[in-house]
């Protein structure tokens, strides 16, 4: 097991390099931290943003700006605006992002939101 303690710290987004990904339309922004076991990030969704894939990850995500739509292949939708949040564990969904005026959000991602049959 990876030892996953994480000492207390302070993250200035404004020193965290950008990386820059393609959607099916728009563009993602990530600001990216790594720990053991653990996955924090910024992301910025630009205007008219659609993710270009289904994703199986879990992730916990909070929405800091803006709005957007979290789409499930099952057909559902939610839209989620600033303060709301959303919470979804490892393969229990396909699910992909897609924003109109673009958005801002805080995503963990992490060991933790395996799903009990990943165990």
């Amino acid at each position: 097991m990876t030892n996953s303690n994480i000492p207390f710290q302070t993250i200035d987004w404004t020193e965290i390099p950008k990386t820059e990904y393609l959607g099916e339309s728009g563009i993602a922004i990530w600001q990216t931290i790594n720990f053991a076991g653990l996955k924090i990030r910024i992301v910025e969704y630009s205007k008219d943003y659609k993710a270009d894939h289904w994703c199986k990850k879990g992730h916990i995500v909070h929405c800091l700006e803006g709005e957007f739509t979290s789409e499930l292949q099952n057909g559902e939708a939610f839209i989620l605006t600033k303060g709301m949040t959303y919470v979804v564990s490892d393969e229990l969904s396909s699910h992909r992002s897609i924003t109109k005026n673009g958005v801002k959000l805080l995503i963990i991602d992490g060991k933790f939101l395996q799903s009990t049959s990943e165990l």
